[in-house]
């Protein structure tokens, strides 16, 4: 699903979990994809990251798949910085997979950091990373593949 709103407060997915196409008791996860094709400063040597949150905030099991399928076949720096919930830039809290959260549904937000052009007009296509893009896409893939082969709900 692609949401609109999120910088004016996550408005679009607030919308969808309240008024859900699928009844959210039938969705399995939501892996979050926001701002996936740069590299900030902590990472400026070695852009083969992403940072995870929320991973493991409401199943372990969702983190220990997401774990299993980066090490089987992406081989990223899974990068957990954000991941505490008092983190200082609260990210935990500002992207739309926390509107799932919120209903218990277990989510991931695939990020790539903080940089200077970060909901800048100097964020443009040509700083894009495409290959960093790609491989973190097919990780989240990937996940939603395992996922898919469950045949129970995440713990």
């Amino acid at each position: 699903i692609a949401f609109a709103g999120e910088e004016k407060g996550l408005l679009g997915s607030q919308y969808y979990t309240d008024h859900p196409h699928i009844p959210l008791a039938n969705t399995i996860s939501d892996l979050n994809i926001d701002m996936i094709g740069r590299i900030d400063e902590a990472h400026a040597k070695d852009s083969n990251y992403v940072y995870l949150i929320g991973s493991d905030k409401i199943s372990q099991e969702l983190h220990v798949l997401s774990e299993a399928c980066n090490d089987a076949t992406m081989h990223l720096s899974l990068d957990y910085t954000y991941n505490d919930v008092n983190h200082p830039d609260r990210l935990y809290y500002r992207s739309d997979h926390y509107n799932f959260a919120k209903h218990g549904i277990p989510s991931i937000f695939y990020f790539s950091g903080l940089h200077d052009d970060y909901h800048q007009i100097t964020d443009t296509p040509d700083k894009i990373l495409f290959q960093k893009c790609s491989k973190i896409t097919k990780l989240v893939f990937g996940t939603a593949w395992q996922l898919r082969q469950l045949n129970h709900s995440l713990k």
